[in-house]
């Protein structure tokens, strides 16, 4: 590793209103993918790339995040914290630390799954001499997002920030992940809210500044709503998830986790399991991720939906395309379908629940 980029700027300042009541008591950086903040695997995919500081930029619930990360030893990398009193924009929160910045750094927002290769984006960066490199994925419905027109060469030529249906031309999306060099940051007006992709983008293509995407390597997923924070979890448990056997148990597909208990079960892959987690004899798990703790008792289901932590699923219920939060109560014969509930709801009465959001 010898690109000589050492230091990041990773924002967590996001309230994540589309998840409520998820983020009523948590923000969206520390929102669990396979019982790790969120945020982590940012950090993680920083520190493997040779970031050794990243400056963890915090609004909503800040101190949450201090203290659910730490120094940032334990995931390699040294964290140096900067709050904002007030929202400034993506920009406009970096534009803050400039004067603590090297000549090029890397941004990334702490508040999407992303499990990449930064080295890779990093060296492209260098070679093509850009002033911004634009971390670049596809998706299927790129209205949500800020698609990216490229040339041949990866030089950026269009840009459009949550175009309408009649306007997308590329379903290539920035992926809030960039590399950029500190002269950027002279377009960037003091004290003034100003975002990377509505402001500072446009204008240095207003100025011809060489500005360049790059498809990245690896897992990126967008968790903006409590549908999305169940892809994630499914979709990093198919990644470090494996087949394997479970005296016992009936299991087909990928497994992700440890010190879980399941006998009697059957397990249908990808699913995660958190430590101290348990599944009771008879109990269907299919495509769903349960958090440690959490409790399943004998003859239930649970199918394609998430659960946090420390909850409790008594026997003979069913949870079906259904995200739960902390320490809910889903009581004996309670059929929840196509809900989201926040931390700690108790669900006693026999019968259907259906498409509602519960705090």
């Amino acid at each position: 590793m010898i690109h000589g980029v050492k230091t990041a700027v990773v924002l967590a300042g996001g309230e994540g209103t589309r998840l409520r009541p998820l983020t009523n008591h948590r923000p969206k950086p520390l929102l669990p993918v396979l019982g790790r903040p969120c945020v982590e695997y940012t950090l993680r995919a920083l520190a493997a790339a040779g970031i050794e500081q990243a400056y963890l930029a915090c609004g909503y619930k800040s101190m949450d995040v201090v203290k659910a990360l730490g120094d940032g030893s334990s995931l390699g990398i040294d964290i140096v914290y900067a709050f904002e009193e007030q929202p400034m924009g993506t920009a406009g929160a970096v534009k803050l630390l400039e004067k603590k910045l090297p000549e090029t750094f890397v941004v990334a927002m702490g508040d999407v799954l992303m499990d990449i290769d930064f080295e890779h984006i990093i060296r492209f960066h260098t070679s093509a001499g850009a002033m911004v490199t634009i971390a670049l994925t596809e998706v299927d419905r790129p209205e949500q997002f800020g698609i990216v027109g490229i040339e041949e060469n990866g030089r950026i030529s269009r840009f459009k920030e949550k175009p309408r249906t009649e306007d997308v031309f590329s379903n290539l999306i920035n992926a809030g992940i960039y590399v950029i060099q500190k002269e950027a940051f002279a377009r960037v007006p003091q004290d003034t809210k100003f975002d990377f992709s509505k402001n500072l983008f446009p204008k240095l293509m207003e100025e011809g500044q060489p500005l360049f995407g790059l498809r990245l390597r690896g897992m990126w997923h967008d968790i903006g709503q409590p549908r999305d924070l169940l892809n994630a979890n499914l979709g990093m448990a198919e990644r470090k998830g494996v087949e394997r056997h479970i005296f016992g148990t009936d299991v087909q597909g990928k497994v992700c986790g440890s010190k879980f208990f399941a006998k009697g079960a059957k397990l249908r892959g990808p699913i995660y399991l958190g430590e101290e987690a348990r599944v009771g004899e008879g109990t269907l798990v299919s495509r769903s991720a349960i958090g440690q703790e959490s409790v399943v008792e004998g003859g239930a289901e649970i199918v394609d939906s998430l659960l946090l932590s420390s909850c409790l699923v008594r026997k003979g219920a069913v949870v079906q395309s259904s995200i739960v939060g902390d320490g809910c109560l889903v009581g004996e014969g309670v059929t929840l379908k196509d809900c989201v509930l926040g931390d700690n709801v108790v669900l006693r009465e026999p019968g259907l629940v259906e498409g509602r959001t519960l705090e």
